[in-house]
């Protein structure tokens, strides 16, 4: 046993294991990200490749990858044993009694019953309707094979029989929430899918948990459900579960965003169409569990299902929990007026991304909603609307954003600012927010001073930039503005010497630009330029943080990203205050141009 632990510890890396899980930014030697294990917004979670161990300075967690598996899935050892050691292409000894958890044989049921349905997809006559049938609603052999689809003969005990064969008891099948126990009669039972397209439904780890079964051909009892889903079960919890998370989470860490649709034909076109950061709901709405796997990845959130902003839905619910947690959230509208996400890409593949890239903020839908549902002008209408938008201004965590959509809500009712602010002190309060964690590097986290964060960043840049001089090309022209004057001074000159020398092709650009670099910073010039230089050049000597970073393009453009977003604060800050004033002094132009202004930096964010 000791030996493949090692083995497992030499095959798989911590930075690999936890990246899985949660998002991680390369900060230094080290990685960081936002905890999973307690509730936080600012990245107080470490992990370290060289010692190959993580931990929170928030809540103090933190040891090896098998640890962390364990706490993150809610497992025994033997359990996470068996996780890694898939991860990691190992085959582990059957004969160790620890590996033969209830949980592990219910896995492997998912998994024979999963390639049983898979085979009834292929190779049976109906089945082979069943496929048609997939094909036709333009999902492909490819997808087929990818996520696994199959079909589940109409019989009373077909995949049972089949488990039974392989060794299990009708017990450990039922316990898999494949068949149903008979009324009266323990150890009998019949199966629970039956003539149905099955879609299997994997964690985050690509294992197959649970099935969504879809009627295929209509039944004489029209009161059979459309779709049927595993029950709640020791491997599946629709409320944690997301379907197409185990294949779209690279592609939503990647991209900062997150498409949540609401079927399992939705995703599966989606990522077929190549949209991949796209997941959907099991079977349920948006619930609070959900929402803390996917902050793990994202807090970018674009939603393409129906919801009633004025009714008390799940799906309302799903998104006011999702807002609270401080998600930006998007609509796509299309969806809501169209049709869903796999109609849509069946029709015209083009559509869908426009759709997504169009998708509206929630503020402006829950606006455009309530004043579309209630008569503005009268008494009962402004107070119907304010009761809708009111509750979704207060969950707001940024006081500029809940001053600025007060303006507009007073504005577009047409009464005074005070009644709105009124209406909304009667309201419970916003949740508070987390309280800033311990960190090595306090000063570049948000609660920082934005002069010292801007001032480090500025520095790491530059760093960068001389660690390898093709990172100056990463800045675009209208990203100087996000500098302070010197710095940005100080980069123009740089890349104007970079532009202008000509690599000798016999070494690398990268050497040759250092050689340059020394020589310039060595020789007798004592301009302003220079001695920055030199200065800047003794620093990367000595900064370990650059040394170690493999990948200075992301880095950098991370660094503007940060910049960026600093500098929006600051003119937001400056309208704010200018807004102020003019309302005031009675300025209505001056107001309005603002306000304008205001919502175009905001979109920005």
């Amino acid at each position: 046993m000791d030996s493949q632990l090692e083995e497992i510890k030499n095959k798989l890396s911590v930075v690999d294991v936890v990246g899985g899980y949660i998002k991680l930014t390369k900060t230094g030697i080290n990685y960081r990200g936002v905890c999973p294990f307690h509730s936080e917004k600012k990245p107080s979670f470490f992990v370290s490749p060289h010692r190959q161990m993580w931990h929170c300075f928030g809540c103090g967690a933190g040891s090896s990858i098998f640890d962390f598996v364990m706490k993150i899935e809610g497992v025994e050892f033997g359990d996470a044993l068996r996780i890694l050691a898939a991860k990691a292409g190992i085959q582990l000894k059957q004969e160790n009694p620890r590996l033969r958890t209830e949980r592990a044989r219910l896995y492997e049921i998912c998994h024979l019953a999963c390639s049983f349905f898979e085979k009834q997809l292929e190779s049976s006559q109906i089945g082979q309707e069943a496929k048609k049938y997939l094909l036709g609603r333009g999902i492909t052999q490819d997808s087929i094979n990818r996520w696994r689809l199959g079909y589940s003969p109409d019989t009373w005990n077909g995949l049972s029989d089949f488990l039974v064969g392989k060794g299990y008891q009708r017990s450990e099948i039922v316990k898999a929430g494949l068949a149903i126990e008979k009324e009266g009669k323990a150890g009998d039972s019949y199966d629970r899918f039956r003539g149905r397209i099955m879609f299997p439904v994997f964690d985050v780890n690509s294992q197959v948990v649970g099935f969504g079964g879809r009627v295929f051909k209509e039944a004489d009892n029209k009161e059979i459900a459309k779709y049927i889903n595993t029950p709640q079960t020791m491997l599946y919890d629709k409320s944690s579960l997301l379907y197409g998370l185990n294949y779209a989470k690279l592609a939503v860490r990647k991209q900062n965003q997150c498409v949540v649709t609401e079927g399992y034909t939705d995703v599966i076109m989606c990522h077929q169409a190549g949209y991949e950061n796209t997941v959907a709901a099991s079977g349920t709405a948006l619930t609070s569990q959900h929402l803390t796997i996917l902050k793990r990845y994202t807090e970018n959130l674009v939603l393409a299902f129906d919801m009633d902003v004025a009714g008390d839905s799940a799906t309302k619910r799903g998104i006011d929990r999702a807002q609270e947690q401080g998600f930006n959230i998007k609509i796509v509208e299309s969806y809501v007026t169209d049709a869903d996400p796999a109609e849509i890409i069946l029709k015209d593949p083009e559509i869908w991304p426009k759709a997504v890239a169009n998708a509206r903020s929630i503020m402006d839908y829950y606006f455009d909603s309530a004043f579309a549902s209630y008569d503005k002008k009268t008494p009962e209408g402004k107070k119907n609307i304010g009761r809708i938008i009111l509750p979704v201004i207060r969950r707001l965590q940024n006081t500029i954003e809940q001053s600025y959509w007060v303006q507009k809500l007073a504005e577009m009712l047409s009464i005074k600012e005070e009644a709105v602010l009124a209406e909304l002190a009667k309201l419970p309060s916003a949740p508070a927010k987390d309280a800033a964690p311990h960190s090595f590097e306090t000063a570049l986290e948000p609660h920082a001073a934005p002069e010292q964060r801007k001032k480090l960043l500025e520095e790491k840049i530059i760093a960068l930039v001389l660690k390898n001089p093709e990172h100056i090309y990463c800045i675009q022209d209208n990203q100087y503005e996000f500098f302070s004057e010197k710095v940005a001074s100080f980069l123009l000159q740089l890349k104007k010497i970079i532009i202008e020398y000509k690599p000798d092709s016999s070494e690398t650009a990268e050497k040759n630009f250092q050689a340059m670099f020394a020589t310039i910073a060595a020789g007798e010039g004592q301009s302003e330029f220079h001695i920055d230089l030199k200065n800047f050049l003794a620093a990367l000597a000595l900064s370990a943080d650059v040394e170690y970073i493999e990948d200075g393009k992301e880095e950098v453009e991370l660094c503007l990203v940060h910049l960026k977003n600093i500098a929006l604060r600051e003119k937001l800050n400056r309208i704010s205050r200018d807004l102020k004033v003019a309302e005031a002094n009675n300025n209505h132009e001056q107001v309005t141009l603002l306000i304008e202004q205001f919502n175009t930096l905001t979109k920005e964010l």
